[in-house]
């Protein structure tokens, strides 16, 4: 059976395919691939079907990571499909747990509530910023997706 995990923001095109392409490349380099499944959405359907925003994907590629993803927004059965569900901010996690099944599957905790640095602050939005932001962004979830894993790993007896 899967560890399934969803990373979340607003459109899908900065952040959480960002976070995603993280999370993945962690779980490779440890050879856990076969235990995950990894996922990205919006709360909004701005982008659905997109490539990620080009200036994440070149920061993360000055980086030394290359991924892709397609937007899609957030559907309320995600809560019976993931385990573990990680919004990028206050207001992407109020707007998902809105729809919220009584009882759901999925664990839902900030993203950053893995950081060190800033547990439970928001991982800014960078669409608007420049450069700088984006590679802010980039340090964030880099640290905040490895701790992820560890968590994971550690609760759920993987890597040992």
């Amino acid at each position: 059976m899967k560890i399934k995990v969803l990373f979340v923001c607003l459109g899908n095109i900065c952040r959480s395919p960002l976070a995603e392409g993280l999370f993945r490349h962690w779980v490779q380099e440890k050879g856990l691939s076969s235990y995950f499944e990894i996922d990205s959405c919006g709360t909004a359907a701005y982008h659905i079907g997109e490539h990620p925003d080009a200036r994440s994907v070149a920061n993360a590629a000055r980086n030394g990571l290359h991924y892709d993803h397609l937007g899609r927004q957030f559907e309320p059965q995600d809560f019976m499909h993931f385990d573990y569900i990680l919004p990028m901010d206050d207001s992407n996690y109020e707007d998902i747990m809105a729809l919220s099944p009584v009882s759901p599957k999925a664990k839902v905790l900030k993203m950053r509530h893995f950081d060190k640095e800033a547990p439970d602050e928001d991982v800014p939005d960078p669409y608007h910023g420049g450069e700088k932001g984006f590679q802010e962004v980039f340090d964030m979830l880099k640290r905040s997706t490895a701790a992820l894993l560890e968590y994971i790993c550690k609760t759920q007896g993987l890597g040992k």
